[in-house]
């Protein structure tokens, strides 16, 4: 019986392409974010983070889950760490932030905006991450001595990520982040028809 071949057609929306782009920009800020010396293992910028909050702001927590997991996942891998310990204390981090951020999404707008958010998901991020290193990593309360280090960090980085995606947010247009290279589709453009064809030839038009 001859072979027959089985074509699989996958269909992808402008919220695919959308969240492709953007994933790709925030694995493009980590393999940046990776190059950055720092004194102290396990502190780092969090630049990635800033395209999350932008999308967590534009779109919803769900196209940010979407953007963070594949950032950690297409990250681990270029980075060549898939399932070391590295890309599980990166994991870790990544679902206690986006647990925080879920719920300061509830908090007041008036309040509450990209600056507070970034700062509490820097505090849940590597609080998963010490939680995680203390029950199997390094099960020593010896590690509780960092905190105080590790807090000034989460505090900082999350300020300034938090600074540069409220910038963002306000330089750039709802509909400047564009969709497989075309504007999206979903926002409400003009449309602007040309003139009739007998309004043209009368006007000396070709």
């Amino acid at each position: 019986m001859p072979d027959t071949l089985r074509v699989i057609k996958l269909t992808t929306t402008p919220d695919d392409h959308r969240i492709a782009q953007l994933a790709a920009a925030a694995i493009g800020l980590s393999l940046i974010d990776a190059a950055i010396p720092l004194p102290l293992p396990g502190i780092k910028p969090g630049l990635a983070n800033i395209v999350t909050l932008i999308v967590l702001s534009r779109y919803g927590w769900v196209a940010a889950a979407w953007v963070s997991g594949l950032r950690v996942f297409a990250g681990s891998l270029l980075l060549g760490y898939f399932l070391s310990p590295g890309f599980f204390m990166s994991l870790t981090g990544a679902l206690f932030s986006l647990l925080m951020l879920a719920m300061a999404m509830r908090l007041p707008r008036r309040y509450f905006g990209p600056v507070s958010w970034s700062i509490l998901a820097a505090f849940a991020h590597i609080g998963g991450q010490l939680l995680l290193a203390r029950l199997w990593l390094i099960p020593h309360d010896g590690l509780f001595f960092l905190v105080p280090f590790f807090a000034m960090a989460a505090l900082v980085f999350g300020l300034i990520n938090g600074l540069v995606a409220a910038r963002l947010l306000v330089e750039l247009p709802a509909n400047a982040l564009p969709c497989n290279g075309h504007p999206d589709p979903e926002q409400n453009y003009p449309v602007v028809s040309p003139p009739p064809l007998s309004r043209a030839r009368d006007n000396g038009e070709p």
